[in-house]
């Protein structure tokens, strides 16, 4: 697959980063375009690998924001992207379509630029292009407080029902409690780009053996065409890839060749059972799904046909589905050999219901506070027996 990546606001610039940082330790080439759009300057310089052209300031002349961000404002955040819409069209116009498969709108759903900008700009590549536009969200830890969460589950409405898949990613499921914020979400933003680029990456060559199950994206892109919220497992071990057989090399009958490829096939099962039942991207009831999609990643000789369809069936058991597609994706040079499911479309994700609850309390409790606040400043301005006209 190919992607054009453009992430929204701080959190979804990062992520966006990362993918790049991934791809070039991978040699792999997801990302074919790539854009970063935010309201703050200083957040604008912080990337490594999206280039300085390809940075899109936005709100620099709204009076709100003047290019220090929203201050976590959603409202203020979907305003600018709305009043800067044609500049960012214009940064889109450099897209070669004919060499995309597909658009990725990344962001942070917790602030005020990701959460309020995103939509807009799913909106505007909606109306431009016929290409399947996709979201990936990350959703606030508990932790972040009411705020975040409200704007998360405002937010998260307009995502799911303007993409044409959302792929989430919960923050309280992944943050270790002896990390600093900053290591964690870093480490989180790493652990994401993997995942993401092992997924959607599979199907491209680099001189390794042509993949026996060969994945492209129109089984990606079936497999998003759900709808819905998504999320993804991964597990990865390493692997010893001086060794020189080829895939066809351990099919080739030999006793030796078949006790090696049992042992392959067992760990070929064990990789795509840790990948769903350890950290998905966001945790989700696996029969919830409607479309699984696996990828396994590696050198062609820890590949094993025996395991690939193994993990495949035990798949259609745990997701009640056989809409199951499982592909091999040769890296001749990979020191891991690693599997990437995508579970398509989940219906039972407790975090998002959490996330919900908790909007719906901030926002009661956001009302209370102004309502106490105006009878407070009411209290402070009027005089007791009425006495005082105001001037206006």
């Amino acid at each position: 697959m190919k992607l054009a990546t453009i992430g929204v606001g701080n959190a979804g610039s990062k992520i966006v980063d990362r993918m790049l940082e991934f791809e070039s330790r991978t040699d792999r080439n997801l990302c074919q375009h790539v854009h970063a759009i935010n309201t703050a300057r200083t957040d604008l310089a912080k990337p490594d690998y999206i280039p300085e052209e390809r940075r899109i300031l936005i709100g620099d002349t709204n009076q709100k924001a003047k290019g220090h961000g929203v201050g976590g404002d959603v409202e203020v955040g979907a305003e600018v992207a709305s009043a800067d819409i044609e500049e960012i069209r214009r940064a889109f116009d450099d897209i070669e379509i004919h060499e995309v498969d597909a658009m990725l709108v990344v962001a942070g759903l917790g602030g005020g630029t990701g959460s309020g900008g995103g939509p807009v700009v799913i909106d505007a590549l909606q109306e431009m292009y016929d290409e399947p536009v996709y979201g990936l969200g990350v959703l606030p830890g508990e932790f972040e407080g009411g705020r975040p969460a409200l704007n998360a589950a405002r937010s998260l409405q307009s995502f799911v029902t303007k993409v044409d898949n959302f792929i989430g990613f919960d923050n309280d499921a992944w943050r270790a409690r002896e990390q600093t914020i900053e290591e964690g979400y870093e480490q989180m933003n790493r652990e994401l780009a993997a995942r993401l680029v092992t997924l959607l990456a599979a199907g491209e060559t680099d001189d390794s053996e042509v993949a026996e199950n060969a994945m492209d994206s129109s089984d990606i892109i079936r497999t998003l065409d759900t709808g819905g919220v998504s999320t993804i497992g991964y597990a990865a071990t390493q692997v010893d890839n001086d060794a020189g057989e080829g895939l066809l090399d351990r099919w080739s009958g030999d006793q030796t060749t078949q006790q090696d490829d049992g042992s392959n096939a067992t760990k070929i099962q064990g990789l795509v059972r840790r990948a769903v039942n350890s950290r998905l991207t966001v945790p989700a009831e696996i029969s919830s799904a409607d479309r699984v999609l696996v990828v396994v990643s590696g050198p062609p000789s820890e590949f094993s046909r025996k395991g690939i369809e193994s993990a495949r069936q035990w798949l259609e058991q745990e997701a009640d589905t056989v809409e199951v597609l499982v592909g091999d994706d040769p890296r001749k040079q990979s020191p891991q050999l690693a599997a990437a499911v995508l579970l398509s479309n989940v219906t039972e994700t407790p975090r998002i219901d959490e996330i919900q609850n908790q909007a719906v309390d901030a926002q009661e409790k956001i009302a209370e506070q102004e309502a106490v606040r105006e009878e407070e400043i009411n209290d402070l301005i009027t005089d007791e027996n009425d006495d005082l006209d105001p001037v206006v």
